[in-house]
């Protein structure tokens, strides 16, 4: 069932064909609310800092450079890496790094960032990794910090539209089904975030969640 691949390094032609891929996935409504999401929901300042994990092709970055003051966008994929950094270099606020989020960060960035985004990319780490990678952000965030997740909504797979079930089952890695069940806001009070926010989109199938660090 599904798409055998089982991986966060995107590669290829799923690279090439990214924002595509993206807009596909979302019913074509990514570019719609991403922007709403970069430019209403997220509590950022012209001071602020951001880290985004799994920065893709910078498509998020460029959004969030126009509002902060330093956007450092994090991936392990090669060619995602270079096709950021194509898209971005004339953005003097934005840098793209080299780095598997679920390895601890440098000390350079611990406590540096005021926010953390990851979007539609949670959902491809099995579950060990993402305590991980909830430490990791815990440990770059400034006291208070929020980390923003971008990805599919909880639900009843059950009772999905069969267009949703045949993307989740024809194109998504298995684990995407496996995130339908898990248990975020738990997961993330027991790593010390609190849930303040939470945005459903497209149909309820995608959701937005802030969470803010309180320990």
């Amino acid at each position: 069932m599904g798409n055998p691949k089982i991986s966060v390094v995107i590669t290829g032609w799923e690279a090439k064909y990214y924002d595509e891929l993206l807009d596909f996935v979302t019913l074509f409504q990514y570019g719609k609310f991403i922007r709403n999401l970069m430019w209403k929901e997220t509590s950022v300042t012209p001071d602020s800092r951001v880290a985004e994990l799994g920065v893709g092709n910078g498509r998020n970055a460029i959004l969030l450079a126009q509002r902060v003051k330093e956007v450092v966008g994090f991936d392990i994929s090669p060619d995602m890496l270079e096709k950021a950094r194509k898209k971005t270099e004339k953005y003097r606020n934005i840098r793209i790094v080299e780095k598997d989020i679920r390895e601890k960060f440098e000390e350079e960035y611990e406590n540096y960032f005021d926010a953390a985004l990851i979007a539609l990319a949670f959902h491809g780490f099995r579950d060990e990794d993402k305590e991980k990678i909830f430490e990791n952000v815990k440990y770059i965030l400034k006291p208070g910090g929020k980390f923003y997740i971008l990805d599919y909504n909880q639900m009843d797979y059950s009772r999905a539209p069969f267009y949703f079930k045949i993307l989740i089952d024809k194109f998504e890695c298995p684990l995407a089904e496996k995130f339908l069940s898990y248990p975020l806001k738990d997961m993330a009070e027991k790593h010390g975030f609190k849930m303040r926010k939470k945005r459903e989109y497209v149909k309820r199938l995608f959701q937005y969640t802030e969470l803010t660090l309180t320990k």
